[in-house]
């Protein structure tokens, strides 16, 4: 089945935000496709194709509501002529560099997980250890569904989250589940198993951004002198539909970021700083990229509130790298400022204040396809600082 919906009401630069959310409207949506003014949704929900419709309709009055429009504000170019325009993804796969196991899911091989090795380096050489002072921490792949309720994730994005639970601690729960799986021949994902019934309320899920932790680990603690700059990576999870055979878009990723904590003189100048080294990043390796204005992709009723605050205020910067065979850009990096909204949350205080906070992240397999995408795996045609940087790199590494 298929539903053919107008898009007259909705700005075409929100044309990109509603086909991303309309992934969501049904869990038997096949396709999504917007072509000359109409989004085209292919389905095979038992409700039929007036429940999926009106759903959809409800996406375009929130995303059309006021007269809010994303317009572009580009704040640096780097424009670069880049070698190769061929289909990268095929190419990694073909070459086994990448093995696919679900869309969005990978195994990354070499040469393509000792480039993201390189660039995780790079990002903390050429960037993070240029703020005085800097720390670096670990975090685990889970957070606490309490952390997570004080970022206001669930209520901003609740279509990403992955919940983690367990079988009850409970013998014949358990036992009555192995049995189960055995008479059947093994896991079958369609196999009646009373999962509700025998798993508890979820206490974690999987951390869906790096620097949530940090705040976590800085809760009730004040902060000397003017703040801190931490940096660290962590394997993120995001849930995103139909979503994940876009370009970059995984369900599983790697996050280095760099988050700064402290007076808001002290974040923003950092965060001013973290800008210029990123554009310097962009011209030195001579990545077709630009850097613009940016919003969060906020999934509630009041999208156009929160969207429009934070590009009002430009409290979310994107650099975004071509992708030449698709004739579209991705973002790899992000620049926010918070204001003191997890200072708050967190009752992390500098003096009598709480906190402000800011963050720059650098998605590494993004930023790996994207590089790859403009120059190929013929390391010949890569620029030749990058090259000479990886060389070296390599060399020390072995």
């Amino acid at each position: 089945m298929e539903c053919v919906i107008s898009l007259e009401r909705l700005a075409e630069s929100q044309h990109g935000q509603l086909k991303y959310a309309s992934a969501f409207v049904d869990e038997h949506i096949r396709d999504i496709r917007i072509v000359d003014g109409f989004i085209h949704i292919e389905h095979e929900s038992p409700l039929g194709s007036d429940v999926v419709s009106e759903r959809v309709n409800r996406l375009i009055e929130r995303f059309s509501k006021g007269d809010f429009g994303f317009k572009e504000n580009i704040l640096f170019e780097n424009k670069i002529t880049t070698p190769y325009t061929g289909d990268i993804i095929s190419e990694l796969i073909d070459s086994k560099a990448i093995k696919v196991l679900e869309p969005g899911l990978f195994i990354f091989r070499e040469p393509f997980s000792s480039l993201m090795r390189f660039l995780d380096f790079s990002f903390v050489n050429k960037i993070a250890k240029r703020f005085e002072g800097m720390q670096e921490e670990s975090y685990p792949a889970v957070i606490h569904c309490e952390t997570l309720n004080k970022t206001n994730h669930f209520t901003s994005f609740p279509e990403h989250i992955h919940f983690l639970t367990h079988l009850r601690e409970d013998l014949d729960v358990i036992e009555a589940f192995s049995d189960s799986i055995r008479k059947a021949g093994g896991w079958n994902k369609d196999q009646a198993l009373e999962l509700d019934k025998n798993m508890p309320q979820p206490n974690f899920v999987m951390n869906p951004s790096t620097c949530y932790h940090c705040y976590e680990g800085l809760q009730d603690e004040t902060l000397e002198g003017d703040g801190i700059v931490v940096t660290a990576i962590a394997k993120c999870h995001r849930f995103e539909s139909k979503n994940h055979s876009d370009f970059g878009r995984l369900l599983d990723f790697s996050m280095r970021e760099i988050i700064f904590v402290g007076k808001p003189d002290f974040v923003k100048e950092n965060r001013l700083k973290s800008i210029e080294y990123l554009k310097e990043l962009a011209v030195e390796w001579e990545v077709d990229s630009l850097l613009e204005i940016a919003n969060d992709p906020f999934f509630t009723n009041d999208f156009q509130v929160k969207a429009s605050f934070q590009r009002n205020q430009e409290m979310k910067y994107e650099l975004r790298l071509t992708v030449p065979y698709q004739n579209k850009s991705i973002a790899c990096s992000s620049v926010n400022f918070h204001s003191n909204t997890f200072g708050n949350a967190f009752n992390i205080k500098m003096g009598k204040r709480n906190a402000v906070t800011g963050c720059v992240g650098f998605g590494i397999e993004r930023w790996a396809f994207a590089f790859l995408a403009q120059y190929g795996l013929d390391q010949e045609q890569w620029p030749t600082t990058f090259r000479e940087q990886y060389a070296d790199w390599q060399e020390k590494s072995l």
